[in-house]
């Protein structure tokens, strides 16, 4: 019924417990995941997770809070990209929180993601945090509408989202709209489309309520989709068909 479309199995969190997080996952009727690449010295372990199962997926690329790192190029991200349980290009973008921008080196990579992702025909994992401005003036300066894509983990305004969709990319809730104090952000998903919407758990991080504070997994990404449903005011199974079915057109299609 659900599909955790943004999660980080080969975390150390889960070392020598994937069986009982696939299991959790059974149980929760969550059917697929999506196990996202945060840097390329790591990429294999990613894709063993992704090799291992019918039902898990791989992402390529290099997070924008990784500074020293393999700095990926076009090339080197196509050639990755092209194993077919990789079905996405990311997680990339902007992130000013940490560190106030404009940071250049994270610009020029945000860039050479989304032309490799133009090159693949594979979607876009997009981070943003603090950087709303720069990264939708990048998206749009790089055409990142031609290769699609999801705005993951979003926590910005209905504006930032808008602009987004415009471009094609969906909005992806995490744990975070389980939140009490995520009162905007709730707003947000109560305005966002369904057939626009993802579902995502950002595993390890971001447990969604009831089980906040602790390591967060897949199979808690019903929780998400129980929110939204109350949200929006229709049924979790509603929830779990669309967003799944949005999952499906954006990354298998």
């Amino acid at each position: 019924m659900f599909i955790d479309s943004h999660c980080h199995l080969n975390f150390p969190d889960f070392t020598n417990r994937l069986p009982e997080i696939y299991q959790r996952m059974a149980d929760n009727q969550v059917s697929h995941a999506l196990c996202i690449s945060v840097d390329l010295e790591t990429f294999p372990d990613v894709l063993a997770i992704a090799e291992s199962r019918d039902n898990l997926y791989a992402s390529v690329g290099v997070h924008p809070d990784y500074e020293d790192c393999t700095e990926p190029t076009v090339a080197q991200l196509a050639e990755l990209a092209s194993n077919p349980k990789v079905i996405a290009i990311g997680e990339t973008g902007m992130d000013y929180y940490r560190t106030p921008g404009p940071l250049k080196w994270q610009q020029e990579r945000f860039r050479v993601h989304i032309r490799a992702a133009r090159e693949t025909n594979k979607p876009l994992i997009i981070h943003t945090r603090a950087a709303s401005e720069d990264t939708l003036r990048i998206m749009a300066e790089e055409k990142a509408g031609e290769a699609g894509g999801v705005m993951h983990c979003f926590t910005e305004s209905m504006e930032v989202a808008k602009a987004a969709m415009d471009m094609g990319f969906y909005i992806s809730f995490s744990g975070i709209v389980t939140f009490k104090n995520a009162k905007e952000l709730k707003e947000v998903a109560k305005a966002v489309p369904l057939d626009r919407t993802l579902i995502e758990t950002d595993a390890p991080y971001l447990a969604p309520v009831p089980f906040r504070g602790k390591t967060n997994e897949p199979g808690y990404v019903k929780h998400v989709a129980e929110e939204i449903a109350r949200l929006k005011e229709v049924s979790v199974e509603e929830v779990g068909e669309i967003t799944s079915k949005n999952f499906r057109h954006l990354f298998l299609n």
